[in-house]
């Protein structure tokens, strides 16, 4: 297990033959993989159980929103599938959220432990213009911060919040809660269609539980290498 792992979660936003390929290179090390939309949407929910079969944990990231009758349902049977970790929209509001919890809470019997949630607050791809086009007129932190509170308070047990934003959480929503952080580079990566990104020791340093990185790592010509040097800097970081 290489030290600073269980903080990375390594994005596999790939065809399954990819993914598969990627998580063997990194089995054994300790890490989350992300399971995203692009592929879970195309190679189901077998994907999760292969991931977990080689010893790594799964953050499914489908960003449920929905009506709460069909999020209950969802989130239930992303538990049963295998997921440790969980999203949700927290812009679905606050009996959508809760139903996503009592949907964890119903698979938790049946899995052995409970699938934890957590809820997006304003997408890393998003700045200040691209908020105002939808429709919201308050700043962007206020934002994050409001739906933050809001999701915690209806039983998510953390959020995802582009790092720029993670001290501010971590001191408003105290130290058990889980902060995610997409839009992670190491210092010189391209920021792609990241609007709000920080290198991962300052992500840690600022408070995030857990980072998500993807294309960094899994378009490096040596993924494994390039795994390695982002965990060297967040034990960098955690010492």
């Amino acid at each position: 297990m290489l030290d600073g792992a269980d903080r990375v979660a390594v994005a596999l936003d790939c065809p399954r033959e990819r993914a598969l390929e990627l998580a063997g290179a990194l089995a054994g090390s300790g890490c989350w993989v992300k399971v995203g939309m692009t592929l879970y949407y195309a190679a189901g929910p077998e994907v999760v159980a292969e991931m977990r079969a080689m010893g790594l944990r799964v953050f499914l990231d489908l960003k449920l929103h929905d009506i709460p009758h069909q999020v209950r349902g969802a989130a239930e049977a992303a538990s049963l599938a295998g997921a440790d970790l969980l999203t949700v929209h927290a812009l679905g509001g606050e009996a959508m959220v809760r139903a996503a919890r009592e949907g964890l809470e119903a698979a938790a019997a049946a899995r052995g432990g409970r699938t934890r949630l957590v809820a997006v607050t304003v997408l890393t791809s998003m700045d200040a213009a691209a908020l105002a086009q939808v429709g919201v007129a308050r700043p962007l932190g206020e934002e994050v911060s409001s739906l933050a509170s809001m999701a915690c308070g209806a039983g998510a047990d953390g959020v995802v919040c582009s790092p720029l934003e993670a001290a501010g959480l971590r001191r408003a929503l105290g130290g058990d809660a889980i902060v995610v952080c997409p839009g992670v580079r190491p210092a010189g990566s391209a920021a792609g269609d990241q609007s709000r990104v920080a290198t991962p020791a300052s992500a840690i340093r600022d408070g995030a539980s857990l980072l998500v990185v993807g294309r960094p790592v899994t378009e490096a010509d040596d993924p494994a290498s390039a795994f390695a040097g982002i965990c060297r800097e967040v034990a960098g970081a955690l010492a």
